[in-house]
């Protein structure tokens, strides 16, 4: 399978996506998923009823994953080899499909409003790649694009768009094809873990990892608002304020928009921080504010036999594997 129809099925097989939009085919579900992250490659193995069977976690070096949709984004090609390896090794995983689980920097996701927009993929995907092409970093012909319609808030279509740079994601998939393994879908790990929200009342999802944050908002099945931004500090140095500032566009925006605040608030990645981050949040959001993965959890968003990747935060792969099914 090729990058361009890997990463086309991995944009349209989250659970959200597919709640809002029947009309598309069922897509593949690799029984591997590997997640790569600044700090670390994760591999889970799931049985044909979605339970899981397996996972490994290697940690990487900093600098060996430097997350980017333009640059290369190995940094120490010798360190994320190996922890891929070991990963699969200890899944005993070969000659098979896998999902690539990526980094959200690598991964540009959009959400457009149009009045019309066309059926056909033919006249779509031009209309969105010259429509895009001042918005991302590199060439509309080194891209690979991928969309879904979901409802607006009136009249016309919303439309979901994610691009990626083809010889980024290559970059991916060879490490996975070095081990005999067919990368089947691709996506990033905030478009995993979205899965995980409450969307039946107006959520904000802010996921740090490494020195990105992610700020995305669901709503009644629908992604009302997302952006992938460059955090100004990382660990000790990241104050609330810092990310209340960064998530500032995405929620005013979404109230402009839909005329509504949210109504509860997500947090990961930030470990053993997270209680310093919670009265701020209320300060300013009014509303619930909650660990991401202790929500799904109480919501009963998670099955039980993936509280082994709850327990080590692989939000990601547990994202995955709820809309697995």
């Amino acid at each position: 399978m090729n990058s361009a129809t890997a990463f086309h099925q991995g944009i349209y097989k989250s659970e959200l996506v597919r709640r809002i939009t029947r009309w598309l085919d069922a897509t593949p579900h690799p029984p591997l998923a590997l997640e790569i992250t600044p700090e670390r490659v994760a591999a889970a193995r799931f049985g044909r009823t979605g339970p899981l069977d397996g996972y490994a976690v290697e940690t990487l070096p900093q600098g060996a994953i430097v997350p980017s949709a333009v640059e290369s984004n190995i940094g120490n090609a010798a360190a994320v080899k190996l922890a891929v390896s070991n990963a699969c090794a200890r899944l005993r995983a070969k000659d098979e499909d896998v999902a690539l689980i990526l980094p959200d920097p690598v991964i540009r996701v959009f959400v457009q409003h149009f009045d019309e927009f066309p059926r056909s993929a033919q006249e779509a995907e031009p209309m969105l790649r010259w429509k895009l092409k001042k918005s991302v970093p590199f060439e509309v012909d080194e891209t690979l694009i991928s969309y879904m319609r979901q409802s607006p808030r009136e009249d016309g279509v919303d439309i979901v768009t994610a691009l990626a740079r083809l010889r980024i994601v290559r970059e991916y998939e060879a490490l996975a094809e070095a081990l005999e393994l067919r990368p089947g879908v691709v996506l990033s790990s905030s478009l995993a873990a979205i899965t995980l929200l409450d969307d039946q009342k107006p959520t904000l999802l802010a996921r740090v990892s490494g020195n990105s944050l992610t700020t995305a908002i669901v709503r009644e099945g629908i992604l009302c608002g997302y952006r992938c931004t460059e955090l100004p500090a990382q660990g000790l140095e990241l104050t609330p304020q810092m990310l209340l500032e960064e998530i500032y566009p995405v929620a005013a925006y979404y109230q402009d928009t839909w005329r509504e605040g949210v109504q509860a608030v997500n947090l990961t990645g930030l470990g053993p921080r997270l209680p310093e981050f919670i009265p701020p949040f209320q300060e300013e959001f009014h509303c619930e504010i909650a660990s991401l993965l202790n929500s799904a959890v109480s919501g009963g968003r998670v099955h039980d036999d993936v509280r082994p990747l709850v327990e080590r935060e692989l939000e990601g792969l547990v994202g995955w594997a709820m809309h697995r099914g």
